[in-house]
Order: structure tokens, then C-alpha cells, then sequence
């Protein structure tokens, strides 16, 4: 199993998400279409999972060295995100989203594919790659979504009226990945201080981090000591996510990160 099968497993997991995306939002409340539509999205999941597991095999490393590699962990992730938020909170429209931005992600890897090594680096073959990557991936998912809730939140604030449950929503994605984030924060820690002898040594990615999660700490500072603000703590969380964006993957582009060991492979 490689690259090559890639399209058949993306384009069998996008048509499932489609499937289960028309189910779950067809007209009326039809619980058969609501746990059919819920099926047809975990079986996309289960596909996409089968095609990351047997490329895990195939490489004999952990597909996390590129760019590619984790927009693959991410359009897993958000399914899973917009799933498990649709069956706690009944939220339809945000397992919508989640599912067509993780279409989104399949199809920027099937239009931009990338060459992928079997090798790692000296400084990758360490206990803590796996679970830094992973962790920071999984918490990228859902502060991604957080922010797509302050952007509906900023809409009802400005054209509507503000839902209290959407800011709700909102703090419960941020508490959970701002808690992931800080977990990666500290495994990356760790990891450097095996690999380089240091904990912290201000490379340019490690500087977004820290930029990363300071701006998601501000919005929860706002929720917890000034709760009956909206605007800020939603215009905060809404601009959180380009940082987010920046630490992710804009950084590749910086001329001041060039030779800083965190960039991604491209």
C-alpha cells in the first residue's frame, strides 16, 4: 500500500461523507436517516483510517514527515471532531463543515501530491514524534473548528442575535484543544531537550507555538474573567485561528525559518 492508492480511498471516503452528509440533513427528523447518515460518515472515517494504518506499514515510519502526510492525520481528525460534537451537543451544521473541509484537505493532497521518503532524519527517530505530532494535529482540529464557531458567533452577534449556544460550543472546543496543544507543547519540549540537549531555544516554530497558544489562552482568559464580553473573546478566537495557520504550515515560507529543523518536508 502507497501514495498511488490514495485516490481510491479518498474519493470512496469523500462519496461516504457526501452520502451521510445528504442523509443527515434531509428534510424533517427522520431518526433512520439520521443513524444511516451517521453510519455512512464513520465508514468514510474507517476507510481513511484503513488507508493511514496500511501506508504506516508500507513506509515503516509513522506518516507525519510532510506537509501531505499531516493534511492526511487532519481530514481524519475533523470527521472524528465534527462526529463526536454532533452526537454530544446535536450540532448538524458543524459535522457538515468538518466533513467538507476534510474533503478539502483529501483534495489538496490528490491535486498536490508530494514525494514521500521512507526515511526519517536522526532527530525524528525518537519515542516522541509520534504522540507531538499527533497531539498537535488532533488539537489543530479543534481549534480549526473553534474558530469557525466565533466566525458564526461574530454573524449572529453583528446580523442576528448572538446564541448562547454557540458560545458554549465554542469554549468547549477551546478548552479541549487548547488542552491538547499544551500536551504537544510539552512533548515537543521533551523531544528537544533528548535530541538537542535544550527544552526551548526559540526556533521560529517554536515561537508560532508559543504565539499559538498564547492567543487561545487570551480568549479563555476573556470567558473566564470578563464572561458577559462577546465581541473580543469572539474576534480573538476568530484571529487565533491565522496564527494557528502560520505555526501549521506558513512558516515553510519564512525566509527566517529556513534552516530551523522544524519545517516540514516537502
Amino acid at each position: 500500500m502507497n501514495w498511488t492508492n490514495f485516490p481510491f480511498f479518498a474519493a470512496t471516503a469523500a462519496l461516504l461523507w457526501i452520502l451521510g452528509m445528504i442523509l443527515l440533513n434531509f428534510p424533517g427528523k427522520r431518526k433512520a436517516f439520521e443513524i444511516a447518515g451517521n453510519v455512512l460518515i464513520a465508514a468514510g472515517l474507517a476507510v481513511l483510517v484503513c488507508f493511514l494504518t496500511l501506508l504506516w506499514i508500507n513506509l515503516d515510519r509513522p506518516p507525519l514527515r510532510t506537509l501531505g502526510e499531516t493534511r492526511l492525520w487532519y481530514a481524519v481528525f475533523l470527521p472524528l471532531v465534527g462526529i463526536i460534537t454532533f452526537l454530544r451537543w446535536g450540532y448538524k451544521w458543524f459535522v457538515t463543515y468538518a466533513l467538507l473541509l476534510a474533503i478539502l484537505f483529501l483534495s489538496i493532497n490528490y491535486l498536490h501530491p508530494e514525494t514521500y521518503e521512507k526515511t526519517l532524519m536522526p532527530a525524528l527517530q525518537s519515542v516522541w514524534f509520534v504522540p507531538h505530532v499527533i497531539v498537535y494535529i488532533f488539537s489543530y482540529a479543534l481549534l480549526a473548528a473553534s474558530s469557525l464557531v466565533a466566525v458564526k458567533g461574530l454573524y449572529e452577534l453583528y446580523f442576528k442575535e448572538l446564541d448562547v449556544n454557540t458560545l458554549h460550543l465554542a469554549d468547549n472546543l477551546v478548552y479541549i484543544g487548547f488542552s491538547f496543544l499544551t500536551l504537544g507543547l510539552l512533548f515537543g519540549a521533551l523531544w528537544a531537550k533528548e535530541a538537542w540537549g535544550h527544552y526551548w531555544t526559540w526556533d521560529p516554530k517554536e515561537t508560532w507555538a508559543f504565539l499559538t497558544w498564547l492567543a487561545y489562552l487570551i480568549y479563555m482568559h476573556f470567558r473566564t474573567f470578563q464572561p458577559k464580553r462577546t465581541k473580543a473573546p469572539l474576534w480573538t478566537l476568530s484571529l487565533a485561528f491565522v496564527v494557528l495557520l502560520i505555526c501549521w504550515f506558513g512558516i515553510n515560507y519564512l525566509p527566517s525559518a529556513q534552516n530551523s529543523v522544524h519545517v516540514y518536508a516537502q
